[in-house]
């Protein structure tokens, strides 16, 4: 399986690239961005991977977030997934913004009309990795994952559920608790059918409350209390007491006059990288 360099840029003493690729997992060809630091032309750097949001592609962040100076700083690679197949032709799937295109949530489906290719969570645990850390200078072994919103959720649930492979995890305004709000319900139905007792296992909240505090370096979560999605989508209080009730140390921090968006997420995203650089580097 190989890569196809689709473009390159020169960024911060780095290089900011996009890639292509064939899934074995997917099914279907793939796309994804990737800032390597300058430190990674003498040494193997620690790697970052970010789950973008609802509508996003591989090159949202990379464009909007402006982390590449930072990870330059931190010497940490950056690695930006697609947030969903593209080309599966299944019916439906272009017909809602948060729902099929641009809106796999990180999971592996199990209905019929899903399953063959809308399985980003083995894409992004298992197959991306393993693609990369064999054609690019990373080291696997001190990874992380951070997301926003659709992607923080996917971010916390897959950090959950992979601790072996990502040592640390933060988020900005994730979908804490998705089987408790409109965006997971519609997903989760969609994806997984509509017993509940199996969207626990795709819920941040629930899997972080039969966890043993896996997280020794903490969480870091970011939300704004103007964000639009706060009252009915992301329910950050949830996953906050499910940390609490696990003894894991989990850092939220609210803040007056942000919303959802990029200019949110380009305000703090230093704080992010320094994170799991302390973590990852440390």
């Amino acid at each position: 399986m190989s890569l196809q360099l689709l473009s390159e840029h020169a960024c911060f003493g780095g290089v900011q690239r996009f890639y292509q690729h064939d899934s074995a997992v997917i099914g279907l060809s793939m796309k994804f961005g990737i800032y390597l630091p300058p430190q990674a032309r003498t040494e193997k750097v620690p790697v970052l991977f970010y789950l973008a949001g609802l509508t996003c592609t591989e090159e949202t962040f990379a464009i909007k977030a402006g982390a590449q100076r930072f990870a330059a700083e931190h010497g940490l690679a950056i690695v930006t997934p697609d947030t969903s197949p593209r080309g599966a032709n299944v019916p439906g799937e272009s017909d809602y913004w948060d729902f099929g295109v641009g809106a796999g949530f990180y999971i592996d489906a199990t209905q019929a009309e899903w399953v063959r290719h809308y399985r980003m969570e083995s894409y992004i645990a298992g197959e991306l990795p393993a693609l990369i850390s064999q054609a690019l200078p990373l080291n696997m072994q001190r990874a992380g994952i951070f997301g926003h919103s659709m992607g923080g959720h996917g971010a916390l649930t897959l950090a959950l559920k992979y601790p072996a492979l990502f040592r640390s995890v933060s988020a900005f305004a994730p979908i804490a608790a998705p089987a408790q709000c409109p965006w997971g319900e519609k997903a989760f139905t969609g994806y997984l059918g509509t017993d509940r007792d199996v969207w626990k296992r795709h819920d941040a909240s629930e899997l972080m409350a039969r966890a043993k505090a896996p997280f020794h370096g903490g969480i870091l979560i970011d939300q704004g209390l103007a964000d639009k999605f706060l009252p009915d989508q992301l329910n950050p209080e949830r996953f906050e007491a499910a940390c609490l009730a696990a003894g894991q140390s989990l850092t939220l921090r609210r803040h007056e006059g942000y919303d959802h968006g990029y200019y949110f997420i380009s305000t703090f995203v230093a704080d992010h990288v320094a994170h799991h650089a302390g973590i990852l580097r440390g």
